[in-house]
Parts: C-alpha cells; sequence; structure tokens
C-alpha cells in the first residue's frame, strides 16, 4: 500500500547566497491532520515564487525509497523534509508518475502530478556546498527527482494517509521524460 510518512511545512527561512537572500527549503514534519488547499499546505511558504509555488508547483512529493538511496549515497540520515518536500510518500514510485495522473491522499485530497523538480543550487548548498560539489548534476544524473502536484481538490492530509493513484492519462509522459537536466 502507497502511503505518506510525513508531511513538511517550512520550519524557518534561513539567509541563502542565491538571489533572493533567504530560503524556504528547510521542511519539517507536522503532526496531525493539515490543511491543503490550492497553493498548498497551509503554513508552508516559498520564499523564490518565480521557481517554486503557485498552482502547478503546489506541493512537491519525495519518495521515502529515493531519500533511502540517497542517504547510503551521502552516509547521513535524511529525514522527510531534507529534500525541501512537503510530501514524503512510501510504496509509490513517484518518478515514474505520468503527467496528469492524478492520487487521492487520504479521504478526501486529490493531486495531479504536473512536472518533475529541477535541482538548483540553494538546494545544491543546502546539501552539503561545497562538500557536494556537482550536487545538481549528481542529483539529475540518478534521476530520483519527484513530482510538483497542482491540488485538484483540498482537504486535510496526515501522515499514515493511504496514497491510490485514480487515475494514469494515456500517452502521457513520465516525468523523467519530461526532464531537462540543468547540467
Amino acid at each position: 500500500m502507497a502511503r505518506l510518512l510525513a508531511v513538511c511545512v517550512v520550519h524557518q527561512l534561513l539567509p541563502d547566497a542565491g538571489t533572493i537572500g533567504v530560503t524556504a527549503i528547510d521542511k519539517r514534519p507536522v503532526d496531525g491532520p493539515v490543511k491543503v488547499g490550492r497553493y498548498g499546505i497551509y503554513a508552508d511558504v516559498q520564499a523564490n515564487r518565480k521557481h517554486h509555488g503557485g498552482l502547478d508547483k503546489a506541493l512537491y512529493a519525495y519518495a521515502q525509497e529515493d531519500a533511502d538511496f540517497w542517504a547510503g549515497e551521502l552516509g547521513r540520515d535524511l529525514a522527510p523534509g531534507f529534500f525541501g518536500e512537503n510530501l514524503r510518500t512510501e510504496g509509490i514510485d513517484v518518478n515514474s508518475a505520468l503527467v496528469g495522473e492524478r492520487w487521492r491522499i487520504g479521504e478526501r485530497v486529490e493531486v495531479e502530478v504536473t512536472m518533475p523538480r529541477t535541482p538548483c543550487q540553494t538546494f545544491a548548498r543546502w546539501v552539503g556546498g561545497a562538500d557536494e560539489r556537482g550536487w545538481v548534476t549528481r542529483f539529475s544524473a540518478e534521476r530520483r527527482l519527484g513530482p510538483y502536484l497542482r491540488v485538484v481538490t483540498g482537504g486535510r492530509v496526515r501522515a499514515g494517509d493511504e496514497i491510490v493513484v485514480v487515475h494514469r492519462p494515456d500517452g502521457a509522459p513520465t516525468i523523467l521524460e519530461r526532464y531537462r537536466d540543468p547540467a
């Protein structure tokens, strides 16, 4: 059974060397049910609205299976939220998701896969800066990107909720087929 392991929101804005000057990548799990609306999880923020957030990037999902791979590669625990994700999943191959695929999370929330995440330098600095030179290229090459999601039907979600694929559009590309490597 596919399920939601954690729901994550920004813990704090952190100074960042990028053009915005701050980042909201520091996401952490929250307890209990959390309200989800058209622009994502209530109480979450994005510092760079040009590249994050909005209706087509309301939520970002990352799989525990992919986090486990990176934990082995990086030699450290990567708690839910480490990748800047709002939803840490288990038991669903998020990287094989089709653009336009819809998932029901819990009893009511329905989301639609829109596009893959494109890693950026903010993400590289978050992962480890100089200790992880080439992170964007490395992350891209592994193709463990995770999808952005549009919220179709809002409601409440919580850790432990089941994730059910309710629609897979015929002939649609996967998020990986849509990915354009930034390197």
